[in-house]
This record gives C-alpha cells, sequence and structure tokens, in this order.
C-alpha cells in the first residue's frame, strides 16, 4: 500500500532530480572551460611579457661570493615576486672585513729540523667579521631584449648586522723562557706583541673562537645587478654595489690606529642560483 502511494511522488521528483544533475553537470563543464580559458589567457600574457624583457617567475635562490674594497663575504638570498618589476629580497651573508693599513710579513722558523714559513700581520689585534641579516628589494630597471640579452636591476635595502671581533693572535719565541708561546695583544705584554725579532707567525686557525667579542650594527646597500641567465630557469648575473655599515662600539682593528664605528666600501659580486 505504502508503495503505491508512493511511486506517484518518485514519478514526479525523478524528472525534476535528473534536471538538477543535468544542470550541475552543465555548470561544472562551463566553470571548467572558463578556468581553463583564463589559464590560458595567463599563460600567453606571461610569454608576451617573457618576450618583452621582463624576468617571469615565482621565487628566486641566489647565492654567490662578494669581493670588497675591504675584504671578501659570501652570501645566501631568496626572493619572491611582487610584480612584473618588483621583487622583495631577503639575504643572509657573512664575511670579513680587513684594514687597508694591514701588512702581511712573511716569516721563516725552524723545527725538528724542518723549514716552516709562515706569515702574520704586524700589529694586528682582532679579525673582524660580519654577519648580517637584511631585507631589500629588486627592482627591474631594463629588460632583455632577447634570451640572449642582460637584464638589469636596481637592488637596494637594510641589514641587521653583527660585527664579531675575534682576537688576533701570534706565535712567538718567548725570550725569558726560550720557548714557543701563542699570545694575543694585552697591555702588559705589547713589547713581545710588537718585537718582530721574536715573532715565529700568526697563531693557530682555532685561537680565539671562544674569546670573540659581538659588537651589533647596522648595514644598508645599494646596487645594480646585470643578469645574463636563462629566463625562469637560472640566475648568472654580476653585481656592483655600495654598503654603508654602522656598529654601535669603535671597531679595534690594528693597534696605533684610530677605531672606527662607520664602515663604507665598494664591491663586486658574482651571484648564481635559480627561478621558479
Amino acid at each position: 500500500m505504502y508503495v503505491k502511494r508512493l511511486f506517484p511522488i518518485l514519478f514526479f521528483l525523478l524528472p525534476i532530480s535528473l534536471l538538477s544533475q543535468t544542470k550541475d553537470r552543465g555548470t561544472a563543464a562551463a566553470e571548467k572551460a572558463q578556468k581553463k580559458q583564463e589559464k590560458k589567457e595567463k599563460i600567453n600574457q606571461l610569454i608576451k611579457q617573457e618576450e618583452e624583457g621582463a624576468l617571469i617567475y615565482q621565487k628566486q635562490h641566489a647565492y654567490g661570493f662578494n669581493f670588497h674594497t675591504d675584504g671578501w663575504s659570501f652570501f645566501y638570498e631568496k626572493g619572491k615576486y611582487k610584480t612584473i618589476t618588483k621583487t622583495g629580497l631577503w639575504w643572509v651573508s657573512f664575511g670579513e672585513r680587513k684594514h687597508p693599513k694591514e701588512e702581511r710579513i712573511p716569516t721563516v722558523s725552524s723545527s725538528g729540523g724542518l723549514l716552516i714559513v709562515s706569515s702574520y700581520t704586524y700589529g694586528k689585534v682582532n679579525n673582524f667579521y660580519s654577519l648580517n641579516v637584511g631585507l631589500g628589494e629588486q627592482r627591474l630597471i631594463g629588460g632583455k631584449g632577447n634570451k640572449n640579452g642582460v637584464a638589469v636591476s636596481l637592488i637596494y635595502g637594510g641589514a641587521f648586522a653583527a660585527g664579531l671581533l675575534r682576537p688576533y693572535y701570534i706565535e712567538i719565541l718567548n725570550p725569558s723562557t726560550g720557548s714557543r708561546e701563542q699570545i694575543r695583544y694585552t697591555t702588559t705584554n705589547k713589547s713581545l706583541f710588537l718585537d718582530p725579532s721574536g715573532i715565529i707567525g700568526k697563531g693557530g686557525l682555532t685561537k680565539g673562537w671562544n674569546e670573540v667579542n659581538f659588537v651589533p650594527g647596522f648595514q644598508a646597500k645599494t646596487a645594480l645587478r646585470f643578469d645574463y641567465g636563462r629566463y625562469n630557469e637560472l640566475l648568472s648575473a654580476i653585481e656592483v654595489g655600495l654598503h654603508a655599515s654602522y656598529y654601535t662600539k669603535p671597531m679595534p682593528m690594528l693597534l696605533d690606529v684610530p677605531e672606527k664605528k662607520f664602515f663604507f666600501n665598494a664591491y663586486v659580486s658574482l651571484c648564481f642560483g635559480k627561478r621558479k
């Protein structure tokens, strides 16, 4: 009895259900076709922009080596695409700064019948390392006219700069004891530290790392990057720029040379990386 009563209702609802399903399938197909068309138009637009010289990507990773007028550094950089001409950047770099008056002096000594050739920096009291973590922007100035062209970008930004002063050790022959010693500069051993006749060479590479003194600071940079890498795949570039660094305390590097907080240098960088 109940089946007989339900049969007319089912008979009435079935066409409505089939019509609704057909309508849903039609809507889904239309939406799919629209998304496909939008994707195709976006790809065509990217191709057009690339042909016009724009660098098209979502992210880029780069690393390289900087040759400074007062030292060296290496860096890692990550970029995120903002617009055709703008890319947000962050980077980390580590390097060593050298004083322009540093003088390397060669030495020759013997130990156990062996002749040892070494060198040291006269009057140096600290190795000055710098660790920088920065944020900035890359702005495209001139795109590549073709795939063999060069894209020119302006890079600028600022960084937190950690100045690291590691005491500089030298090896001497102590005239009082006749034994070899590795010493750093103090006010009590200045005569030994500055006596060339008793200096054998620089101290070991492991000396001084447990005595590093941290000095916070800030750094600003601006540069031009000349990118000759392939579109959307490889980043190969030469960068030419300027660094300005300020530290909260004077940074002692050499004896009898004025200490300073502000440092300015120029650099040339070789950059390599990938885009995706």
